[in-house]
């Protein structure tokens, strides 16, 4: 797709919007974009998108561990058939959907609308929020690292290198910004368990907050242990 566009087989596009089906697993397709050089270093991945019915969703969660990971793992959630579906319903189905993921942005389409641009919106610095590690149902945890003063790339990158050769399965998703030293931009990171996607310099912050913040979702790995592994080579280097 990429060689028709630059030959101009294809009309020039900047997006690319992948559909699964309902109960797929979205790791797969993250972690193509990280094994793959030619498609990294033509993509990153902005936003992961989960829709969740409203009539049936709740009972889906329920049996359906595959439907748990696409919530867990979203950048957004988007609520759907919330036009006949009742209000005791989607005020259950939303608190479920917090308790996965904590500081998930929660969206409803009404009548099957939605502001396209909401689809679209790179969410990488959303989930701030997270102010304490957030258990989730089968052994998946979700937390935030920060840092105020500006990060030395070696530190970040060789925590990081640890803890996918140590507990590379566990790690289910990691993406944030990084306040590098030397870069103007921000670095936006992602990792999908051992598999690290090449590091995008962005031209600007999206705002005046330079403070770094990585959203960690990881399974059976507390904060405390990563965030001591990351001092400990802080210290060393």
């Amino acid at each position: 797709m990429v060689v028709e566009r630059e030959r101009g087989e294809l009309p020039d596009f900047r997006r690319i919007a992948i559909e699964t089906s309902g109960l797929a697993d979205p790791s797969p397709i993250l972690q193509t974009f990280a094994t793959d050089r030619a498609l990294g270093g033509a993509f990153h991945v902005e936003a992961v998108v989960t829709v969740i019915d409203a009539v049936t969703g709740g009972d889906t969660l329920e049996w359906s561990a595959e439907a748990r990971k696409q919530a867990i793992l979203a950048d957004r959630l988007i609520i759907t058939k919330t036009d006949i579906a009742g209000d005791s319903a989607l005020t259950i189905l939303t608190s479920r959907l917090s308790a996965l993921n904590p500081g998930v942005e929660i969206l409803e389409a009404v009548n099957g609308e939605i502001d396209p641009q909401r689809l679209i919106e790179p969410a990488a610095d959303q989930r701030n929020a997270f102010v304490a590690e957030s258990a989730h149902s089968d052994g998946i945890s979700s937390f935030v690292l920060t840092e105020e003063a500006p990060m030395p790339w070696p530190v970040f990158a060789r925590s990081m290198d640890a803890l996918m050769q140590l507990r590379g399965p566990d790690l289910l998703r990691v993406k944030g910004f990084l306040d590098v030293e030397g870069c103007k931009g921000p670095v936006l990171v992602q990792f999908v368990q051992h598999l690290a996607h090449p590091p995008v310099e962005l031209q600007a912050w999206p705002d005046a907050n330079r403070q770094s913040r990585v959203v960690f979702i990881t399974r059976n790995i507390p904060e405390r242990q990563v965030r001591a592994l990351f001092q400990a080579i802080k210290a060393l280097a």
